[in-house]
């Protein structure tokens, strides 16, 4: 004897299936976590440590860091080697003062790019 499932019932678990798939795959991408200089903080220079950490690991020979300062030049940043898979760090020498943005792009563990920037200034 065969029971029929009720078409509401249907409804409810093809939801909950494309939330939890389309939340797994979101979670893959890479997030920015943490950095270090923070987003809109203020740093003492001249020289500057930079440790980004993300919510997965990061192929960091496959990522990018770039400098822009306030007059729009750019510098492209050199990633240390990894110390941690989800975790990209760099140093920079002879800031001047002024007003920077560190551009990232990284490939996440799912295989897509993410990007974004974090503001700060040197003092």
């Amino acid at each position: 004897m065969y029971r029929r499932i009720p078409g509401q019932w249907i409804s409810v678990f093809a939801a909950v299936v494309l939330v939890g798939g389309a939340s797994q795959l979101a979670w893959a991408h890479a997030i920015l976590m943490e950095s270090s200089p923070a987003a809109n903080s203020t740093v003492n220079g001249p020289d500057l440590n930079f440790n980004l950490r993300f919510n997965v690991r990061v192929d960091g020979s496959r990522s990018k860091l770039r400098l822009v300062a306030a007059d729009g030049s750019l510098t492209n940043v050199v990633i240390a080697k990894q110390s941690n898979p989800d975790t990209l760090q760099a140093t920079v020498t002879a800031l001047k003062a002024g007003a920077y943005k560190l551009q990232w792009n990284v490939l996440a563990s799912d295989g897509h790019m993410s990007r974004g920037e974090i503001p700060f200034t040197v003092k």
